[in-house]
């Protein structure tokens, strides 16, 4: 018997898996109320805005940590420890070990299906207020502080972290960030998460697997209606990425029912891939082209 630890086909398809994913939209869309639409019983809330008021009533749990310190030690709670790291660094098994000393056995989580984290622009503005008191975000020289440093510090931050609870198996994770509209150096339009520095917003969809954009569409009779944008190709120009290749380019904003889709039959590689290329359009001729046909 072979002692390569190989996963089979069978294997992994059986493993229980969560859906990993980020939910942008201008501030008011309805992001936090998308808790509505997730079970109580089994939906843990990481409320770092403290603005509960779209949920009152809504029965689930809710942590509410208020320094990068709570949210480091949370996501190694949900998360488990990363064997590859020192004993010395943040999510080690020393790391889980200290926080399951404070909160307890991590078991106690095994109820929940569904962690979702609003949001991530109050993670990165905690995170940053944390960096700008860590060593490297002074100089060494002259000892005043350094704000390129406490950047590089910020972007391994939070790139760490959003890693770290990507990485969490069998449960959902849902991030929640806020969507700025700005003008590009061309003076296009352009959308972009609203957080600290630029790496996280960046890198952050190359981690998750599902980027969505909840926006306002305007229907063919003027109306307005709200909708999840899922695809990376729109006309909108929104954020997205499906990476299960179940989602339509436009959902109805409901989680719970856009979880289900996302974990149901998937359709064939060979019917949900396109692997043609577009056809080139005809060049023009030239006036010199058409005046040399002509002699």
């Amino acid at each position: 018997m072979s002692g390569l630890p190989i996963i089979s086909a069978d294997q992994r398809l059986a493993e229980r898996r969560g859906v990993k994913g980020v939910i942008f939209g201008k501030s008011g869309i309805g992001k936090t109320s998308l808790l509505w639409t997730l079970p109580e019983e089994n939906t843990l809330f990481l409320d770092l805005e403290a603005g509960d008021l779209a949920i009152e009533g809504w029965k689930g749990d809710t942590l509410r940590p208020r320094t990068w310190q709570e949210c480091r030690d949370l996501a190694v709670f949900i998360g488990g420890p990363n064997p590859a790291l020192r004993e010395d660094q943040v999510y080690s098994q020393a790391h889980f070990d200290a926080v399951c000393g404070r909160y307890g056995d991590p078991k106690a989580l095994d109820k929940y299906e569904t962690v979702f984290v609003d949001s991530i622009t109050v993670a990165g503005r905690l995170c940053f207020q944390w960096c700008k008191g860590q060593p490297q975000a002074f100089s060494e020289r002259t000892g005043k502080p350094d704000t390129r440093g406490a950047y590089g510090l910020h972007g391994q931050e939070m790139i760490g972290w959003l890693t770290h609870l990507q990485h969490t198996r069998g449960k959902n994770i849902w991030f929640v960030g806020i969507l700025d509209e700005r003008l590009d150096d061309f003076n296009r339009k352009v959308f972009v998460p609203q957080i600290e520095g630029s790496k996280t917003g960046l890198e952050l969809p190359g981690i998750v697997d599902q980027v969505v954009t909840m926006a306002e569409i305007k229907a063919d009779d003027g109306s307005a209606f709200r909708a999840f944008v899922n695809h990376t190709i729109n006309p909108y120009g929104y954020p997205a990425k499906d990476r299960s290749g179940r989602l339509d380019l436009l959902e109805e904003p409901h989680l719970g029912r856009l979880m289900a889709k996302i974990k149901g039959p998937g359709k064939p590689a060979r019917e949900r891939l396109v692997f043609g290329t577009a056809t080139p359009a005809t060049t023009p001729q030239s006036p010199t082209d058409k005046q040399g046909d002509g002699q």
